[in-house]
């Protein structure tokens, strides 16, 4: 690990420049720019709300806000692995014509997402003064869930990344799993009213990561709640795990992805 932080001092600033180049890049010839990083989520949130009130009568709780979270967190996890997975690919050039430690990569788009997430989060915070959400100091809590979630996610695409390079038809395998995932996550309706049988709720709420980290920030920001559980903490460290295990695989197997790039 120590070669990893001797690594990030060293292109830090580099993964901000490009970072913010990206950003521009994806905006510069849309009409209304980076306006559509909030109309997009405003639009996703919009949608599943007539769906859940109006179709399937859901009497949840500061519903738009509740969406707004789950949406948030899920956009960000989502966005980040569907682009590992033919990150290298998609960067052939880079990679074979000069030496980027290649977890940069993927830091460049995590810090492109964090920035979309960021802009999110700010809507949850418009929406909710709009609804009148009780505020307490719980939402302190905001700052280490977030901070597992990016945690988590960076450990699992470091892997993805990985065996992207290797694996053609991954890309069909992760999008068959985040679709699955995505369902089983809650981002539209309370996992913990919804599922009454307790082994289901317990597999769906704790042992997926992302659903748990999604409960526990709807209950911090809107239910003046802390926590629940140990869960978030555990996923936190499993993505320790997964950060030394996923760098540790890319600067062994970097070199390989040149050769297999060429």
């Amino acid at each position: 690990m120590k070669r990893f932080f001797n690594d990030l001092k060293k292109y830090k600033n580099y993964i901000m420049y490009a970072t913010w180049a990206e950003l521009k890049t994806e905006v510069i010839n849309s009409y209304l720019g980076f306006l559509w990083m909030i109309l997009e989520p405003l639009a996703f949130m919009l949608i599943y709300t007539f769906i859940a009130t109006i179709v399937f009568k859901s009497s949840v709780q500061y519903f738009p806000v509740f969406v707004f979270i789950g949406l948030s967190i899920w956009n960000f996890f989502n966005k980040m692995v569907t682009c590992s997975v033919k990150l290298v690919a998609n960067n052939r050039d880079t990679v074979t014509k000069v030496y980027l430690p290649k977890f940069v990569l993927l830091l460049i788009k995590m810090g492109v997402n964090a920035f979309k997430m960021a802009v999110s989060f700010l809507l949850v915070v418009i929406f909710m003064f709009i609804y009148k959400v009780p505020i307490s100091l719980n939402v302190l809590w905001f700052i280490p869930i977030i901070i597992s979630v990016m945690v988590f996610t960076f450990g699992v695409c470091t892997l993805v990344m990985h065996f992207g390079v290797f694996a053609e038809d991954l890309t069909n395998l992760v999008n068959i799993v985040l679709r699955l995932v995505f369902y089983l996550t809650g981002i539209f309706y309370d996992i913990s009213t919804r599922i009454h049988n307790v082994l289901y709720r317990t597999i769906l709420l704790d042992l997926n990561p992302i659903a748990n980290f999604i409960y526990n920030m709807r209950n911090v920001l809107i239910y003046k709640s802390g926590p629940v559980g140990m869960w978030t903490l555990v996923w936190f460290l499993v993505g320790i795990l997964l950060c030394m295990l996923g760098i540790k695989t890319i600067y062994k197997y970097e070199n390989t992805y040149v050769k297999v790039m060429k």
